[in-house]
Protein backbone atom coordinates (compact mmCIF):
# COMPACT_ATOMS: atom_id res chain seq x y z
CA UNK A 1 0.00 0.00 0.00
CA UNK A 2 1.36 3.42 -0.92
CA UNK A 3 1.90 6.05 1.72
CA UNK A 4 -0.73 8.23 0.03
CA UNK A 5 -3.34 5.49 0.26
CA UNK A 6 -5.11 5.18 3.63
CA UNK A 7 -6.14 1.81 4.95
CA UNK A 8 -9.88 1.50 5.30
CA UNK A 9 -9.25 -0.49 8.46
CA UNK A 10 -7.69 2.56 10.14
CA UNK A 11 -10.77 4.65 9.47
CA UNK A 12 -13.21 2.30 11.19
CA UNK A 13 -15.62 3.74 13.71
CA UNK A 14 -14.93 3.41 17.40
CA UNK A 15 -16.52 0.48 19.25
CA UNK A 16 -18.95 2.94 20.89
CA UNK A 17 -19.96 4.36 17.52
CA UNK A 18 -20.45 0.87 16.14
CA UNK A 19 -22.62 -0.16 19.09
CA UNK A 20 -24.82 2.91 18.62
CA UNK A 21 -25.06 2.30 14.87
CA UNK A 22 -26.03 -1.37 15.12
CA UNK A 23 -28.44 -0.74 18.00
CA UNK A 24 -30.16 1.95 15.94
CA UNK A 25 -30.46 -0.39 12.95
CA UNK A 26 -31.99 -3.13 15.11
CA UNK A 27 -34.57 -0.65 16.42
CA UNK A 28 -35.46 0.41 12.87
CA UNK A 29 -35.24 -2.90 11.01
CA UNK A 30 -36.43 -6.47 11.28
CA UNK A 31 -36.38 -9.40 8.88
CA UNK A 32 -38.80 -11.93 7.43
CA UNK A 33 -37.83 -14.62 9.93
CA UNK A 34 -38.50 -12.38 12.93
CA UNK A 35 -41.76 -11.07 11.45
CA UNK A 36 -43.00 -14.60 10.79
CA UNK A 37 -42.02 -15.69 14.32
CA UNK A 38 -43.85 -12.66 15.77
CA UNK A 39 -46.97 -13.55 13.76
CA UNK A 40 -46.84 -17.14 15.02
CA UNK A 41 -46.41 -15.89 18.59
CA UNK A 42 -49.47 -13.67 18.23
CA UNK A 43 -47.58 -10.44 18.82
CA UNK A 44 -49.59 -7.26 18.36
CA UNK A 45 -48.41 -5.40 15.25
CA UNK A 46 -49.63 -4.52 11.78
CA UNK A 47 -47.69 -5.75 8.77
CA UNK A 48 -48.08 -3.22 5.95
CA UNK A 49 -47.31 -3.86 2.29
CA UNK A 50 -46.45 -0.44 0.82
CA UNK A 51 -46.11 -1.61 -2.81
CA UNK A 52 -48.42 -0.83 -5.73
CA UNK A 53 -51.89 -2.29 -6.16
CA UNK A 54 -50.55 -4.51 -8.97
CA UNK A 55 -47.80 -5.90 -6.75
CA UNK A 56 -50.28 -6.49 -3.91
CA UNK A 57 -52.59 -8.40 -6.28
CA UNK A 58 -49.74 -10.62 -7.42
CA UNK A 59 -49.05 -11.82 -3.89
CA UNK A 60 -48.24 -10.58 -0.42
CA UNK A 61 -47.11 -11.78 2.96
CA UNK A 62 -49.92 -13.57 4.76
CA UNK A 63 -51.57 -11.27 7.26
CA UNK A 64 -50.40 -8.05 5.62
CA UNK A 65 -52.61 -5.09 4.87
CA UNK A 66 -52.11 -2.96 1.79
CA UNK A 67 -51.36 0.73 2.11
CA UNK A 68 -49.25 2.26 -0.63
CA UNK A 69 -46.66 4.50 0.94
CA UNK A 70 -48.22 7.56 -0.72
CA UNK A 71 -51.49 6.89 1.16
CA UNK A 72 -50.08 6.49 4.67
CA UNK A 73 -50.70 10.03 5.94
CA UNK A 74 -54.34 9.92 4.86
CA UNK A 75 -55.20 6.33 5.77
CA UNK A 76 -53.09 5.24 8.73
CA UNK A 77 -54.68 7.49 11.39
CA UNK A 78 -58.12 6.18 10.36
CA UNK A 79 -57.20 2.50 9.99
CA UNK A 80 -54.40 1.76 12.47
CA UNK A 81 -54.81 2.82 16.11
CA UNK A 82 -52.18 5.28 17.31
CA UNK A 83 -49.31 3.57 19.09
CA UNK A 84 -49.77 0.25 17.29
CA UNK A 85 -46.43 -1.21 16.22
CA UNK A 86 -46.09 -1.31 12.44
CA UNK A 87 -43.76 -3.28 10.17
CA UNK A 88 -43.54 -2.18 6.55
CA UNK A 89 -42.15 -3.92 3.49
CA UNK A 90 -41.73 -3.34 -0.22
CA UNK A 91 -40.37 -5.54 -3.03
CA UNK A 92 -36.75 -6.30 -2.19
CA UNK A 93 -33.45 -4.94 -0.95
CA UNK A 94 -33.34 -2.93 -4.18
CA UNK A 95 -36.57 -1.07 -3.37
CA UNK A 96 -36.72 1.95 -1.08
CA UNK A 97 -40.52 2.17 -0.79
CA UNK A 98 -40.26 0.43 2.60
CA UNK A 99 -38.05 3.24 3.85
CA UNK A 100 -40.44 5.83 2.41
CA UNK A 101 -43.35 4.12 4.17
CA UNK A 102 -41.47 3.72 7.45
CA UNK A 103 -40.55 7.40 7.42
CA UNK A 104 -44.18 8.38 6.89
CA UNK A 105 -45.37 6.16 9.76
CA UNK A 106 -42.59 7.52 12.00
CA UNK A 107 -43.63 11.10 11.21
CA UNK A 108 -47.16 10.18 12.34
CA UNK A 109 -45.76 8.88 15.64
CA UNK A 110 -46.10 5.12 15.04
CA UNK A 111 -43.44 2.74 16.33
CA UNK A 112 -42.34 1.36 12.96
CA UNK A 113 -39.72 -1.00 11.57
CA UNK A 114 -38.80 -1.91 8.03
CA UNK A 115 -38.71 -5.61 7.08
CA UNK A 116 -35.37 -5.81 5.29
CA UNK A 117 -35.36 -7.99 2.22
CA UNK A 118 -39.00 -7.12 1.60
CA UNK A 119 -41.47 -9.38 -0.13
CA UNK A 120 -38.67 -11.03 -2.11
CA UNK A 121 -37.05 -12.54 0.95
CA UNK A 122 -40.38 -13.33 2.59
CA UNK A 123 -41.24 -15.48 -0.43
CA UNK A 124 -37.72 -16.86 -0.97
CA UNK A 125 -37.55 -18.00 2.65
CA UNK A 126 -40.79 -19.93 2.19
CA UNK A 127 -43.13 -17.93 4.41
CA UNK A 128 -46.84 -17.93 3.50
CA UNK A 129 -47.79 -15.85 0.47
CA UNK A 130 -51.37 -15.17 -0.52
CA UNK A 131 -53.48 -13.21 -2.98
CA UNK A 132 -57.23 -12.87 -3.51
CA UNK A 133 -57.45 -16.48 -4.75
CA UNK A 134 -55.70 -17.90 -1.68
CA UNK A 135 -52.25 -19.32 -1.07
CA UNK A 136 -49.60 -18.68 -3.72
CA UNK A 137 -46.68 -21.07 -3.97
CA UNK A 138 -43.22 -19.67 -4.66
CA UNK A 139 -40.13 -21.87 -4.87
CA UNK A 140 -38.13 -21.81 -1.66
CA UNK A 141 -34.54 -20.71 -1.96
CA UNK A 142 -32.22 -22.78 0.27
CA UNK A 143 -29.51 -20.13 0.01
CA UNK A 144 -31.51 -17.60 2.07
CA UNK A 145 -32.99 -19.71 4.83
CA UNK A 146 -33.77 -23.14 6.10
CA UNK A 147 -36.07 -25.06 3.78
CA UNK A 148 -39.07 -26.16 5.80
CA UNK A 149 -41.27 -29.09 4.87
Amino acid sequence: MSTTQQSTMRTAATPEQLVAYFEARLHAETDASDVHAAQKAGEDFVLVDVRSEEAWAQGRARGAVHMHYSEIEARAPKEIPAGTPVVVYCWSPGCNAGQKGALRFARLGYPVREMIGGFEYWAREGYPVENEAGRVEFPRDPTVGVVRN
